[in-house]
């Protein structure tokens, strides 16, 4: 494998990939080893948008949030120090079910199809030098970080995060400022979110104190 990480301009559209790679899926179960070698040359940013989206959904699939959510932290890690990842066996090659997981990218390109139609290069400085992708990759570290945290059954705790992570990938892949300033907006929009859980939380359990008291 190679040392550093290439993040190469191209041509072809999120929604358009994740067509052939749902073509590629064969078989009950897919691992993230085959969701990686299904993107190629479109890189590792890429990997980061494909593993953002099961969380943009109001579905539920067994493993996914451990396995995408550690993926994420760990490519996007790699992205700020420009290396190719490492990732451990336990998620390269752990089997997700492919009948619930197909049909989440299928809805994915209808999402990411909309999103293609208003990628376009513009605000460079946001998303050109290395300075940019390590800032940017660490905005991804985080919105995993964020990802991971173990609120799943509250709505909107995965799918803020989620949205931040697809804007950011997409954005620096399409070098698209824009939309990579709307990927730091829903971090922002996610750590108010979860601050207001933890102030809900927190005078819930002083009201059961005082009425205890």
């Amino acid at each position: 494998m190679q040392d550093n990480a290439e993040f190469e301009d191209t041509s072809a559209g999120l929604s358009e990939t994740l067509r052939k790679l749902i073509g590629r899926i064969d078989g009950g179960t897919v691992t993230l080893r085959q969701l990686m070698d299904g993107v190629g040359e479109q890189g590792l940013l890429l990997i980061c948008a494909v593993t953002s989206l099961p969380f943009l959904l109001p579905v539920s699939i067994p493993g996914v949030s451990t396995v995408f959510g550690a993926a994420i932290i760990m490519i996007s890690i790699a992205v700020v120090l420009n290396r190719m990842p490492w990732l451990p066996r336990a998620i390269l090659d752990r089997e997700l079910d492919s009948a619930k997981l197909v049909p989440t990218l299928e809805k994915g390109v209808k999402i990411v199809s909309r999103l293609d139609k208003y990628l376009k290069h513009r605000m460079a400085g946001i998303t050109t030098g290395p300075i940019a992708n390590r800032v940017n990759g660490l905005a991804i570290t985080f919105a995993g970080v964020l990802l991971m945290f173990p609120l799943g059954l509250i709505p909107l705790s995965n799918t803020l995060p989620g949205i931040a992570i697809l804007l950011l990938s997409t954005g620096m892949v399409q070098r698209d400022g824009l939309v990579v300033l709307g990927g730091y907006f829903f971090n922002l929009a996610t750590i108010v979110y979860f601050g207001a859980l933890a102030y809900g939380a927190f005078a819930a359990g002083q009201g059961l104190a005082s009425l205890a008291g």
